[in-house]
């Protein structure tokens, strides 16, 4: 209980007498920003030793230390030690530190008072033995029931040897009801890992400090900042949550310095955080560590070894690390504590204050980066330096290969506008890794422009350099050709660059492939583009490049799903994030975006919105930074997931954004007006605009369809398909059922005539409910059936408009004798095939219809008469999941079910064992003998 002697708040909270000034915790400042996620962090650490905020200048360590003591539960106690250089001083820091735990405890340690007033700072003192005594006293008066925070704010400023072994022993032989929150610009030198080892430390460092981007807007919203969206995202980005800067930045427009909707940082801003940093961090450290600061500001990331040779010195590890000692404002870019950054801020004002030109420094820094290997960041590096040719040189350093394989055309079109064109067409080098650079970013006209530039060097002096030359500029032209909707031409151009290439021109040969599959498509053949995909994958494999096989993967995958096969599909997409895995993560690669991108469509395919909206979100941010046309796909599918759920704003979003980057980034409209537009009608069918939707769709299919019809784009291959899928539905919606009908059952015969079964599963699941709403229920039933039958690739978005509309017949279809045995003629289609498959199917469908409320739960007692038939296999197959430990998301991800479909499980594998959590499930089911 709280000691007689303790002051009381009149709330009942005991407090630290407002009397002495020297243990007063300040209140928090106006304006100031809660950080409840932090305290409840803080929070869960109260059971340990030491809670630890450490990081840099302005990042709101005494703010959080001051709110989470405010916010302490009503039985604790909190001790408030600002702590100044002065403290420094072992002796003066015990002698406040023992007046202060006096406070709470008047009697405490008379004697060893005493002794630390007697003391002489030049003769050698037992402060170990000292404390010693003094914590065995604290240790009879402390009540666990009434336990006390000691804050100690500000360490860095008294830290030193032999404090920091002062603290050491207090934390080592700490009384049970004492607990340290410490907040430092720097970590102490105490034996951390051992107190996290034995779960006494709980610390927060500057990446957890970091205002989030909810955070950031909230902040600027309370003090009434007005920004347009992306000036707040501009401001939020380059303050990297520096809550210091954010607030510096509100002081300027508080004195008249910012204007409204304003993206870019104001003068007054700039100022005042100049101020705070030269005072706060720069002009603090040694002359040496700020002449290494102003000596690698103009460095993007840097590492010792980088800096000693910009510097043309071998100190910089020691630097490095006093730097990351001190916390200044150090940003680690890897897990091994090797490479770096400076928060743009504080690396801005270094290069505006740097005494000495940069680009001797960029140009060292450019060797360095060559030397190892590292050549975009070489070439960006002498582009710096004002270094064109040295950069150019550089340029034809790159391979085809790897451009082809990695695809970030963004580096190398930025690289663009700073090299001179005659640089550009000066070699057939760089001739062709700017033309495959441009027609990759589907810049077709300049594509093609440069690619007629080879005709210079031609003929060449070796009949083996003109045949290599000639076989390239047909590689080019065919993807150029393909981009353009011209597909005999590509074909041509393809075909022969495949029989002309040499050997080791195998990234060529893959886009050909690839570009030919894709074509293939198109055509309606789909055997013959999962041909092309083996010889690609093969090609892929037997050259041993990761990327190039990730890329072939994902062309695979997209002709397994053309063809129903979705869990294949996600298969494929899998094996090929596993090539991908050793890559470096900061980077970015186009076919890791694509794969994230299909990865997340796939899932949307598999009624599971949670993952496939994730995925898709961080498929749509990598292609942004490649800057690679397959976001399309991202944007028109999370647009579709939107418009399923009802929020049509939303998915009208997405389509606006992607028609923004592609008229930004200079696409032809061919490659993705049509989708699109395509996206927008499914959207306005959903919405009930059908006059608006027929007048578009009138358009597509006047493009798309007729005598001489358009190609369909690289993007949406299958085009033509859908929109007659559009229009039929559209015949529904108007009450046209017989026109309806009619274009679905020609759909159908195209579909299916084509391979394309997941096209075909659509119509027949359309036309189920058609013949449904016609009273037809045989026919009806026939057709569901025969999509069933087509549905063990693992497709449930299909069946959506069933499960939204005729839920009961559906599971009446579902649960009739027999299971979906057949019925009406279609009995030898759905019998055929895994009978697995169809029984996970059947139980995924049932588990994502609403339970009836007439239907009775089954009892313990049925479980235990009817073994193990009550629980469906892919209960049994969840169940066994649960046993191993695994959480709801690890079940969804391992069985490629929906989060919802496993907690149904979940629900249903409790009820019909009688118990109500998953251990006693557990349990339940090894009596039973569920989970031999």
């Amino acid at each position: 209980m709280t000691d007689p002697t303790t002051p009381v708040s009149p709330d009942g909270r005991a407090t630290t007498p407002a009397a002495d000034s020297r243990f007063f915790r300040p209140p928090l400042p106006a304006g100031h920003l809660p950080r409840p996620r932090l305290c409840a962090r803080l929070a869960e650490g109260l059971d340990g030793r030491l809670l630890l905020v450490s990081a840099p200048a302005g990042f709101g360590k005494s703010s959080l230390a001051i709110e989470f003591c405010e916010g302490l539960p009503a039985r604790w106690r909190s001790l408030w030690v600002a702590l100044t250089p002065r403290d420094a001083d072992p002796g003066r820091f015990l002698e406040r530190l023992l007046e202060g735990l006096r406070t709470f405890f008047p009697d405490l340690g008379e004697n060893a008072l005493g002794l630390l007033k007697l003391r002489q700072r030049h003769q050698p003192f037992g402060f170990e033995e000292w404390l010693d005594g003094l914590l065995d006293e604290l240790a009879g008066r402390l009540d666990p029931a009434a336990p006390l925070l000691l804050a100690l704010d500000d360490y860095h400023l008294a830290r030193g040897a032999v404090l920091d072994r002062c603290l050491q022993f207090l934390l080592n032989h700490l009384p049970a009801g004492l607990v340290l929150l410490v907040t430092s610009r720097q970590r102490p030198d105490w034996h951390l890992a051992r107190l996290r080892l034995n779960r006494h430390l709980l610390e927060l460092q500057e990446q957890d400090l970091r205002l989030n981007a909810e955070e950031g807007a909230a902040l600027l919203a309370s003090h009434g900042a007005r920004l347009d969206p992306d000036g707040q995202e501009c401001l939020l980005r380059r303050s990297e949550g520096w809550v210091a800067g954010l607030r510096l930045w509100l002081l300027a427009g508080r004195d008249g310095a910012v204007p409204d909707g304003t993206p870019g940082e104001p003068s007054g801003a700039e100022g005042l955080i100049r101020d705070y940093l030269l005072e706060e961090v720069i002009e603090r450290l040694p002359a040496e560590v700020q002449a290494f600061l102003y000596q690698t500001a103009c460095l993007e990331r840097f590492c010792a070894d980088l800096c000693d040779a910009v510097r043309d010195s071998h100190d910089s590890a020691a630097i490095l690390r006093h730097l990351q000692a001190h916390q200044v404002f150090l940003v680690p870019l890897d897990e091994q504590g090797e490479w770096f950054r400076y928060h743009q801020l504080f690396s801005d004002l270094l290069r505006a204050r740097s005494p000495q030109p940069q680009a001797g420094a960029h140009l060292r820094a450019c060797r360095w980066f060559s030397a190892h290997g590292l050549l975009d960041e070489a070439v960006e590096q002498a582009l710096r330096a004002g270094q064109p040719d040295v950069a150019a040189s550089l340029v034809q350093n790159l391979s085809e290969e790897q451009l082809l394989a990695e695809q970030n055309v963004a580096m190398l079109l930025r690289w663009k506008t700073d090299l001179p064109d005659s640089l550009l067409a000066s070699t057939p080098r760089l001739i062709m890794l700017y033309g495959w650079a441009l027609a990759l970013a589907c810049q077709l006209d300049a594509a093609e422009e440069l690619g007629a530039q080879l005709a210079r060097f031609l003929p060449a002096p070796e009949p083996a350099v003109q045949q290599g030359l000639l076989a390239q500029w047909m590689a080019l032209s065919g993807v150029i050709a393909r981009g353009r909707g011209d597909l005999a031409r590509a074909e041509a151009y393809c075909g022969e660059a495949l029989a002309a290439l040499p050997a080791d021109r195998y990234g060529q040969r893959l886009l050909c492939l690839s570009a030919l599959a894709n074509m293939a498509v198109a055509r309606g053949d789909l055997w013959r583009a999962r041909g092309l995909n083996r010889d690609a994958l093969e090609l892929a494999q037997r050259v041993g490049n990761p990327l190039f096989e990730a890329l072939a993967r994902y062309d695979r995958a997209r002709v397994l799903q053309a063809r129903g096969e979705v869990l294949r599909a996600l298969d494929e997409v899998r094996l090929g994030h596993a090539r991908l895995r050793d890559l470096p993560a900061r980077r970015f690669y186009a076919a890791r975006a694509r794969l994230t991108l299909y990865e997340g469509y796939l899932q949307a395919l598999r009624l599971n919105p949670e993952s496939a909206r994730r995925l898709l979100l961080a498929g749509v941010a990598e292609a942004r930074e490649c800057r690679d046309g397959s976001l399309l796909i991202g944007h028109c599918v999370l647009a579709g997931l939107e418009g399923r759920e009802g929020r049509f704003a939303a998915a009208f979003a997405h389509l606006a954004e992607a028609e923004r980057l592609m008229h930004i980034w200079d696409v032809p409209p061919i490659y993705y007006l049509a989708m699109v537009t395509l996206s927008k009608c499914e959207l306005w069918l959903a919405q009930g605009q059908l006059e608006l939707a027929e007048a578009w769709l009138v358009r597509l299919a006047d493009t798309y369809g007729g005598d001489r019809p358009a190609a369909a784009p690289e993007s949406h291959p299958q085009l033509a398909l859908h929109i007659d899928l559009q229009h039929a539905l559209l015949a529904r919606q108007k009450g046209e059922a017989a026109e309806a009908e009619r274009r679905l059952r020609a759909l159908l015969q195209r579909a299916g005539a084509s391979g394309g079964e997941l096209l075909a599963q659509k119509v027949r699941l359309h036309l189920a409910l058609l013949r449904r709403e016609r009273g037809d229920d045989e026919e009806a039933r026939g057709l569901l059936l025969a999509a069933l039958d087509a549905s063990g690739g693992g497709a449930l978005l299909p069946f959506a408009g069933l499960l939204r509309q005729q839920p009961d017949w559906l599971r009446d279809a579902l649960q009739a004798p027999g299971g979906c045995s057949g019925h009406g003629g279609r009995a030898g289609a759905w019998a055929g095939g895994d009978p697995s498959a169809r029984a996970d199917l059947r139980d995924e469908l049932l588990a994502c219809l609403p339970a009836r409320e007439t239907d009775p739960p089954a009892t313990a007692g049925d479980v235990a008469t009817g073994s193990t038939e009550t629980l469906s296999g892919r209960e049994r197959a969840v169940l066994r999941l649960i046993a191993q430990g695994c959480s709801n998301q690890e079940i969804s991800d391992r069985l490629f079910i929906s989060l919802h479909t496993v907690k149904t499980h979940a629900r249903h594998i409790n009820s019909k064992l009688g118990v109500e959590r998953r251990t006693q499930a557990v349990a339940r089911a090894q009596t039973l003998g569920l989970l031999d």
